[in-house]
C-alpha cells in the first residue's frame, strides 16, 4: 500500500526483486491503494505491480498475487461514489479495473476488502443495528465472486476486516448453494490487535479459514521508532500523515502500550520489529503475515526476522501485557 505513495515505482520494483530473491513469493494490494486514500493515488499500486509484472516475462507465475475490491465507500467518492452497496455488478467491474492494471488475466486471490453490512471495523468496538442500510447481501456477493470464478479470471476467493459472524455466513452459505468457499481472511493481528483472538480465530479454525496477518507491526509504533519522539516529524506514516494519526493507530493508548512492548523486546535482547514479527511469523492463527515496507532495507529486517524464536516465558511475559492494556489498536 506504500507503492504510489510514499514509494515511487523504480524503488517499488527494487523491493519486488528483493523479495522474490529472498524466498516471499505472495504479494498483496487493493483497488483503492495506496495508504493514505485519494483520488489521485487510487489504483496506484496495482499499477506498479503490474508494470514490474509487464517488465520480465514469466514473472507473473512466480508468485501468488491477491487483490481486494472496495467494500461501500468510507470517504472515498472517487471509488464507485457515495451509494455503492458492494452489487455483483460493482464486485464484477472492479476485478475487471484490477486486471487490467495488474497486466495478468487472473487474480490467484480476490478479497472482499471490508464488509459491505454494517460491522464494527477500522477502530470502532460496538455493533450499532441503527446504522443498518441497504447492501448487496452476502449471497449476492458469493454469487458474483462465482462468476469471476468461472470465468477464470479469480482462483480463490477471500474477506477483509470481517467479524465471525461474516466468515460463518460466508462459509455456510456457500457449501448450502455450491458457491466458491472463502479460504481466507486478512484482519489486523499483532502485539496492539489481537482481537482476533476474541472469537475470530475458533471461528477460521472451524471452518478451515486461513489468517492473513495484517499490520503486525501496528502502522510502524511496534518497530520502536515512535518511542522517542511520539507521532511527529518525517520519520513514517503516521508522522507524515495527519489521516493515519486520526485512526485506532494514533491513539495514544496504542503509543503507550506499544511503548511497552518495545521495551519488552530490548530487555530480551532484540528489537522491537523482531518481536513483534516473530509473535506472528510463530503464532499457529496465521497462515501468512502482511508486511509493508519502503526500502529495501526495512524489507531485509523484516525477512531476518523469521529466524527469531519466542521463549514459552516471553510469550508469558507478552501476554502479561496484554491483559493489563488489552487491545488499543482494536
Amino acid at each position: 500500500m506504500t507503492f504510489g505513495e510514499q514509494v515511487d515505482q523504480a524503488t517499488a520494483h527494487r523491493i519486488l526483486d528483493r523479495s522474490l530473491e529472498r524466498g516471499v513469493d505472495f504479494i498483496d494490494t487493493a483497488e483503492m491503494y495506496a495508504v493514505p486514500a485519494r483520488a489521485e493515488t487510487c489504483g496506484a499500486t496495482e499499477t506498479i505491480i503490474g508494470n514490474w509484472f509487464a517488465g520480465t516475462p514469466g514473472l507473473r507465475q512466480k508468485v501468488v498475487l491477491a487483490t481486494k475490491v472496495a467494500g461501500p465507500s468510507r470517504g472515498m467518492p472517487w471509488i464507485r461514489g457515495d451509494q455503492s452497496g458492494l452489487t455483483k455488478a460493482e464486485i464484477v467491474q472492479a476485478c475487471e479495473g484490477s486486471l487490467r492494471r495488474l497486466q495478468t488475466d487472473v487474480i490467484d486471490l480476490y478479497q472482499i476488502h471490508w464488509p459491505a453490512r454494517n460491522v464494527p471495523a477500522f477502530g470502532a468496538v460496538y455493533f450499532d443495528p441503527t446504522k443498518d442500510k441497504d447492501c448487496a447481501s452476502i449471497h449476492v456477493q458469493l454469487e458474483a465472486m462465482s462468476e469471476l470464478v468461472k470465468a477464470g479470471k479469480v482462483r480463490a476467493i477471500g474477506l477483509s476486516n470481517e467479524t465471525p459472524y461474516g466468515v460463518h455466513e460466508f462459509v455456510r452459505l456457500a457449501e448450502q448453494h455450491g458457491l466458491p468457499r472463502v479460504a481466507t481472511v486478512q484482519n489486523p493481528y499483532c502485539l496492539i490487535n489481537r482481537a482476533y483472538e476474541n472469537g475470530l480465530d475458533e471461528t477460521c479454525h472451524r471452518t478451515e479459514v486461513s489468517l492473513l496477518a495484517y499490520s503486525p507491526l501496528g502502522f510502524g509504533l511496534l518497530t520502536g521508532k515512535y518511542d522517542d519522539t511520539g507521532l511527529v516529524g518525517d520519520h513514517g506514516r503516521m508522522a507524515l500523515f495527519e489521516s493515519m494519526r486520526k485512526q485506532r493507530w494514533g491513539r495514544p493508548e496504542s503509543l503507550a502500550t506499544a511503548k511497552r512492548y518495545n521495551t519488552l523486546a530490548r530487555e530480551h535482547g532484540l528489537t522491537p520489529s523482531q518481536l513483534a514479527l516473530a509473535f506472528c511469523y510463530r503464532n499457529w492463527r496465521v497462515a501468512s503475515t502482511i508486511i509493508g515496507v519502503t526500502s529495501v532495507a526495512q524489507l531485509d529486517e523484516c525477512l531476518d526476522a523469521w529466524d527469531v524464536q519466542l521463549s514459552p516465558e516471553l510469550l508469558g511475559a507478552i501476554d502479561k501485557i496484554r491483559w493489563e492494556a488489552r487491545d488499543p489498536a482494536q
